[in-house]
Order: structure tokens, then sequence, then C-alpha cells
């Protein structure tokens, strides 16, 4: 696999984007969040509701792909 030429747009993911493009399932999001080896989530407008940077989950994945982010 080559590496991205174009960098994605920075956007916000929500859960199940985030579980789609790791292939991790919720539980293994956030033990590996607790354990300071996956992004953390971010607090969308003072809500509930949680969303992960795109850049820095497409940069684990690249990291754990041993490319370079």
């Amino acid at each position: 696999m080559t590496a991205q030429t174009q960098k994605s747009a920075l956007r916000i993911m929500r859960l199940t984007a985030v579980k789609t493009a790791t292939g991790l399932s919720r539980s293994t999001i956030y033990e590996l969040m607790k354990a300071e080896r996956f992004p953390k989530g971010h607090r969308i407008a003072g809500s509930n509701i949680t969303g992960w940077n795109s850049l820095e989950i497409e940069a684990w994945i690249a990291k754990q792909l041993g490319e370079v982010a």
C-alpha cells in the first residue's frame, strides 16, 4: 500500500466511523484511550456527544501500519 498523497480534511468522527476506520470494538477503543494508546475523544458543543479528530485517527492508523503520518 502506498502512502496517502493527499491529506484528508479535518472533520469530527463519531464512534461508529472510528470503529469502521480502525476495525476496533467500542470497548477496545475506550481501553486504549484509558491506557493513552489511542487518541482521546472530545465532547462536542458541551454535550454528551463524543467525537474524534479525524486527522488524529488517521495518524494513529498510519502508525499502526508502520507508515509515516
